[in-house]
């Protein structure tokens, strides 16, 4: 349902999941429609240093030295990282959300921003109670993320058109199934969340109760329009 919300803005935080340049430059992990979806977190971090908002910045870079291959985990041949891999400069944050000095960077070696453990202690040392999250990719690092968000307290306020995934199919789904059970938290588009950021209210689709939204394969685009 849609619901009006406000921010408190000294209690809000922008979290910027994954925004490397491997999902612009790697075919194995393109990001569809990655140039709009970073121009949107671009917006999102203009909106939050413009207003005063803390900014965190995760980043997934695989690294054995700090832990060794997971069960099962893809290695290469030569026994390396499978996939994002700390020596490759393609784990670089993109230039367009390039951290400012004083922003939070989380470097992180699984999915989730609070897997390695230092972003939980940042956000509660200032404070937060909503965080604006945004990232690739949606049903992985993203969903990861904002599930353990929300475990440790905080409301998630997803903003569905700064995230993405291998496809838009894949985007859409992942978006509905987190907003299926983002229990006090809200979706909103960039718009919405700058306007939010500005300190106006705006419009945002909160979920009711568990597992609002019943989708399949022919109205799946349909329902995510709605959020």
């Amino acid at each position: 349902m849609k619901q009006s919300l406000t921010f408190e803005r000294a209690k809000t935080g922008l979290l910027l999941i994954d925004f490397q340049e491997e999902q612009r430059s790697d075919p194995l992990y393109a990001v569809a429609g990655f140039p709009t979806v970073l121009a949107n977190a671009r917006r999102l971090l203009d909106g939050a240093r413009r207003n005063g908002i803390a900014i965190f910045h995760a980043a997934y870079k695989r690294d054995f030295s700090r832990v060794p291959p997971r069960p099962f985990e893809p290695v290469t041949k030569d026994g390396s990282p499978g996939f994002s891999d700390v020596t490759n400069p393609a784990t670089d944050i993109c230039s367009e959300v390039a951290p400012l000095p004083g922003e939070t960077v989380i470097i992180k070696n699984d999915a989730s921003a609070f897997c390695e453990g230092d972003l939980l202690p940042a956000l509660l040392q200032a404070g937060l109670e909503w965080l604006i999250i945004a990232g690739v990719w949606s049903e992985a690092c993203v969903a990861a993320s904002v599930r353990d968000a929300i475990a440790a307290g905080f409301r998630v306020l997803l903003v569905k058109d700064a995230c993405g995934s291998g496809t838009e199919a894949m985007h859409e789904t992942a978006t509905l199934n987190l907003a299926n059970r983002l229990y006090g938290g809200a979706v909103a588009d960039t718009a919405r969340a700058c306007a939010l950021m500005a300190g106006k209210g705006a419009e945002v689709w909160a979920a009711e109760r568990p597992a609002p939204i019943l989708f399949d394969y022919d109205n799946a685009r349909e329902h995510y329009l709605r959020l």
